[in-house]
Formats: C-alpha cells, structure tokens, sequence
C-alpha cells in the first residue's frame, strides 16, 4: 500500500511537474532536490498507484504497444507467426538502486539456462522493465559515472544495446527518468542534468498548518493505511480522469508563433544553451495547458511551467549570487511586464 498521491500536502510545483510528465513523456523526466522528508520519494512511489492501466503486448517482457509499427524482435516474431494477443497492465514505476550493477541494470546473459540448457538467452534488466514507464532513481547525485554514461545514451536513443558474451541484443527502453536527491551531497553531473525536463525544488514548509496537516495525513495513513486510502481514492480516480483526458486532449492543445516568441525571448535574455530550453518549455506547457482543460498554450502556462523548464539549464553568473530560480522569476518579469 502507497501512500495516496493526491493526500500529499503542499509541494504544488513537485505534483504539477510529476503529473505533466505522466501526460506528455517528451517533456524528458523530472528531478526532484530538496531537504529530506519531503514528500519527493513518496510523490513518485504514489505515480504508480494513480497511473492508469496500458495496454501491452502479452507475454511481452518490454511491454510493447500492440499499436507500434516496430516492436522488439520478440513481438517482430509474434507478429509474422499470426498476431499479437494484447492485455491491459500496469504502467511500470522501477527503482534504481545506487549499488546496481551495470548487468542488472542493461541485462545480461541468463546463467541458469545458459548451465542447464547450453542456450545463450538473454536475461532482461532494469532499462526492459522500465520500457514505457518510469525509472526512478534516489540519490540521483550519488549515481556512479558508469552508470551516470549509460543511461545518457539509453535516454537519448530509446533504445537499450546490449553486445557481450556473445549476445547481440537491443530492445526499446523509451521511459521517463525521475530522480531525487538533497543538494547538499553533491552536485549532479551536467550531461545527466540536461536530461531531465523538468527540474522541482522543494522545502521543508515553513507554516504551522501545513506541518500539522502533513504529520496528521502521514500519522493516520501508517495507522490504517486501507481505510485512508479509502478516504482518498475518490480524489485519486478524479486525478486519474485528468490524466487521461489531457492525455487525449494533448494532440489538439496549440501552441501559437506568440507563445514560440515569448519562449525563445525568454531563453535567450537567461543565456540558455542550446535549444532544448524552448523545446522543454513549450512541451511542458502544452501538457499543463491540456491538464488545465485549454486548447491554446498562452502566456498564463509558460510562466507556470518556466521555473522548472529552465532553472536547471542556467550558466553560473559569479556576478551574480542569487539563485537560478530567482533569475528566472526576475526574467519573467521582466518579459511579462513588456
């Protein structure tokens, strides 16, 4: 049993991000830092519970889309033998534990058939158990570089290739990476930064009755935790329509030259690098703008979505000692007051 997702007190930014990522994949992730007790490892932990069920391929160890054109060489098969049999299965939430080998992580030749049977199999890994879902990842700044330069290149390709003891294997793993960590154990490496969309910082609240409320939430869950779910799972199953009405409203959502303007004006006066900047900023406010039940992104949902998106692409100005998320906030202004 989960604690409810939507039982969660405050931590609105965290929530709204997690939820846009669950609409729109493409926003690429979300990285959650802040003080411990949080709220960040329950929130994604929650994810699994509120998602609604996909529909997979059967008997299918990626999950495959019955409706993709290319699937793995197993479906590829099923496909020419007469068909592929599909089921609807929860979406995937993995952990990945900081101490995984590359081999549980990748997968790796399966021993037990391979003593047995003298058969080469593959024994899939956490990259195939996360395909179409969520890899998530605590401590995220403490992830080893091995591991760090591994799924850099996954992220980027979709795809996991897999060429050791004689097996040449590659599956999809197209998944939305979510990591939390406390910055105050280090910092995280820029190449596995920029692979995150979203970017969320949370604190500890700092009013009495947020802090009353959360301990009573989390008190009267760890006492009876069916019956408050229970109380909760009306509340749930209306953040689960959300979801997958915006899922379906999200290829009409527009997004107008006015609103691709004010994004680029707004990256470009904060020094971002490239151009991921605009294009996670524009998706992630086409998602909150289908969440929110509009069809045309506006001025109202970059601003809400502009701290996330792009505080975590910022160069270090030593000039300048305040923090990312003030730089953006004053940029915005800035903007919007034009």
């Amino acid at each position: 049993m989960v604690f409810p997702f939507s039982a969660i007190v405050g931590q609105d930014e965290m929530k709204l991000a997690i939820l846009i990522a669950a609409v729109d994949p493409s926003v690429g992730g979300v990285l959650v830092f802040g003080d411990r007790g949080t709220g960040k490892s329950t929130a994604v932990r929650a994810l699994a519970a509120l998602l609604p069920p996909m529909r997979a391929v059967v008997g299918c160890r990626y999950h495959c889309d019955p409706a993709w054109r290319t699937a793995c060489d197993e479906c590829e098969a099923r496909k020419a033998e007469g068909g592929r049999k599909s089921q609807l299965v929860p979406v995937p939430v993995v952990d990945l534990p900081l101490g995984a080998t590359e081999d549980r992580v990748v997968g790796a030749l399966d021993l037990e058939r391979a003593l047995t049977q003298g058969v080469k199999a593959f024994e899939p890994g956490l990259l195939a158990r996360a395909n179409r879902g969520f890899l998530y990842i605590d401590e995220v700044n403490l992830l080893e570089d091995h591991l760090v330069d591994l799924l850099i290149d996954v992220a980027a390709s979709g795809e996991n290739v897999i060429e050791r003891e004689g097996l040449s294997v590659r599956h999809p793993a197209r998944f939305v990476l979510v990591g939390s960590g406390n910055p105050e154990e280090g910092e995280l490496r820029p190449q596995l930064l920029d692979r995150f969309g979203l970017s969320v910082e949370v604190r500890t609240p700092q009013d009495i009755a947020s802090r009353v409320q959360v301990v009573k939430r989390r008190d009267a869950f760890e006492r009876d935790p069916d019956g408050f779910a229970a109380t909760w799972a009306d509340e749930e199953a209306r953040v689960r329509r959300q979801i997958v009405a915006a899922r379906k409203r999200l290829a009409k959502v527009v997004v107008p030259d006015a609103a691709l303007e004010r994004a680029a004006q707004l990256c470009m006066s904060l020094g971002t690098d490239g151009l991921r900047g605009e294009l996670t900023l524009v998706r992630a406010a086409r998602g909150f703008a289908a969440l929110q039940g509009d069809l045309t992104v506006g001025d109202a949902h970059l601003r809400r979505v502009a701290p996330p998106a792009l505080r975590h692409r910022l160069r270090r100005n030593p000039l300048d000692d305040s923090g990312s998320g003030v730089r953006v906030d004053r940029a915005l202004a800035e903007l919007f007051a034009s």
